[in-house]
């Protein structure tokens, strides 16, 4: 049963935050996603015409110290649209990235066959030829390993009337479903999983239906029984981590007052409160998260500026 809890968003003024625009090479670039690998880090993102077209790309971006970035990557598939790139390492350490690949015979068009996509590289640089996961026209948004299993959530493409399925693998190219039926209401999409210490799982879930809340959700191994709580939000492109102090933190794309990207805290029972707004405005959010040297580090999508661009930020809590 969802449990209702009171929703408490208070925007305060910007205190310990840096932003910074690193990226903005293409008509459009969005969906980012950050990680640190082998003392670097690298930024990857989507590039196309527009937020839907037919020609995306995925750019990783390398940098050292956060600042001066270049590329090293730029991933195509031939009449695909690749969105939402996202990547983690697996258990060997190596850099496993996923994405949608749509299949779109104009901009603008939804909606269409989707497959998601897993490649795997050592260095960021150079990636395996790409790895069909999950099932066909269902989007596995985003890996989480723990120990030796990966989990993703998928949810149906061609239609918003679906239910969410859990995936589970343990080696990150051949998925079996977990849970079919993950969660069943208010067209469900967009996840994201954390693990805590002791193995429990955190899952943040977008809901895009009418008058309905993302969920935030918690299960013990072997996560075939959740428990979720009413975030009492919408949001967009979800994505939080646990923080040294237990603290739950994320980044997102809130909608109440004016469409921005957000720091806020969530209850595991329920429950959201804003501490900080990014610069951020319109097609905005879809962060990657890093804590690093005692600061949250935020690659995110905004385009207050007018042009959506890559920004960097760095939040002392």
């Amino acid at each position: 049963m969802v449990r209702q809890f009171f929703l408490l968003l208070t925007a305060l003024p910007l205190l310990a935050i840096e932003s910074t625009r690193i990226w903005d090479a293409a008509p459009h670039s969005a969906f980012t996603d950050l990680i640190r690998h082998k003392n670097q880090w690298l930024c990857l993102f989507r590039e196309g015409r527009g937020h839907v077209s037919t020609d995306g790309s995925i750019r990783v971006l390398t940098s050292r110290d956060g600042q001066k970035w270049q590329s090293i990557a730029h991933l195509t598939l031939p009449n695909l649209d690749l969105r939402d790139p996202k990547i983690t390492h697996n258990p060997k350490g190596e850099l496993m990235l996923t994405a949608a690949a749509a299949r779109r015979e104009r901009d603008g068009q939804t909606p269409v066959p989707h497959d998601t996509m897993a490649w795997f590289s050592k260095d960021g640089k150079t990636w395996s030829e790409p790895t069909k996961i999950g099932d066909p026209n269902f989007w596995l948004w985003r890996a989480s390993w723990h120990k030796n299993q990966v989990l993703m959530v998928g949810y149906p493409t061609n239609t918003r009337n679906g239910v969410s399925r859990l995936y589970s693998s343990t080696n990150g190219r051949k998925f079996e479903t977990l849970i079919p039926d993950f969660v069943k209401e208010g067209f469900p999409n967009e996840s994201t999983i954390i693990f805590q210490k002791d193995g429990t799982a955190l899952c943040l879930v977008r809901r895009d239906a009418k008058g309905v809340n993302a969920l935030l959700g918690t299960a013990k191994p072997p996560y075939k029984d959740w428990k979720w709580a009413d975030v009492g939000a919408r949001v967009g492109g979800p994505n939080f981590i646990e923080l040294p102090d237990k603290r739950l933190i994320g980044v997102v794309r809130l909608y109440d007052n004016k469409t921005r990207t957000s720091i806020v805290e969530l209850n595991a029972n329920g429950g959201i409160k804003e501490l900080e707004t990014l610069p951020s405005n319109g097609d905005s959010s879809y962060a990657g998260l890093v804590w690093h040297k005692d600061e949250l580090w935020i690659s995110y999508y905004s385009s207050h500026e007018g042009k959506t661009s890559i920004y960097l930020a760095r939040w002392k809590p």
